[in-house]
């Protein structure tokens, strides 16, 4: 009989590196102290790497620098923590434009809006990461892209954004599907609009 922490290593493979769990993804195979086990039985192998409380990866490796298990972003943590409670995230201005690679400022503690629970939680690489309760109103796009441009250009502001930024916007636009984007484009103002559209002329 297939051991629990094989079975829950081989989901995690066919999800493919990168890719973060917590472990409410895996009671189904077994008890949960069970499933702890084995995701500590995992862990100590150096098969995945465990992120926050509850919270695992099974990493990519970095083979370019030979840096070993790469941590997952805050931001794929926090979507994984999000999906399970069936809440819906989005990050500040400064997070967005972090995201983007329109700052250099490196951030210890993340913020992000949900429509779900507040709470705070601590990352094992000493980063802490915390979801504020906020209206769904304000988190309904359908694009993460389309989202994080329209959050952080609206905080720099029409009079402030320099040209290697727009340059940055459409540079990461043009490795994002056309039609992907657009879908959200009745939500942007209009002069973010205009640097959306220019980016795909």
């Amino acid at each position: 009989m297939e051991s629990i922490d094989n079975k829950i290593l081989n989901i995690m493979k066919k999800c493919g590196r990168g890719k973060v769990f917590l472990k409410q993804n895996f009671v189904h195979l077994s008890n949960p102290k069970r499933v702890q086990k084995a995701l500590e039985q995992l862990t100590e192998k150096g098969l995945i790497i465990r992120v926050a409380r509850g919270v695992y990866c099974y990493p990519k490796i970095d083979n370019f620098l030979n840096t070993g298990a790469m941590m997952p972003s805050v931001e794929e943590i926090a979507e994984a923590i999000a999906k399970r409670d069936g809440a819906k995230i989005v990050p500040t201005a400064a997070q967005a434009q972090n995201f983007l690679g329109l700052s250099t400022q490196v951030q210890m503690n993340f913020v992000f809006f949900t429509n779900g629970k507040s709470r705070k939680i601590t990352l094992l690489n000493g980063r802490k990461l915390t979801f504020v309760h906020t209206a769904l109103k304000n988190v309904q796009f359908k694009n993460r892209l389309a989202e994080l441009i329209t959050i952080a250009l609206k905080d720099i502001g029409e009079k402030y954004i320099d040209d290697e930024q727009k340059a940055q916007i459409h540079k990461l636009l043009k490795q994002e599907e056309k039609e992907n984007v657009m879908q959200d484009i009745a939500k942007m103002p209009d002069w973010i609009k205009n640097i959306v559209i220019n980016a795909y002329d």
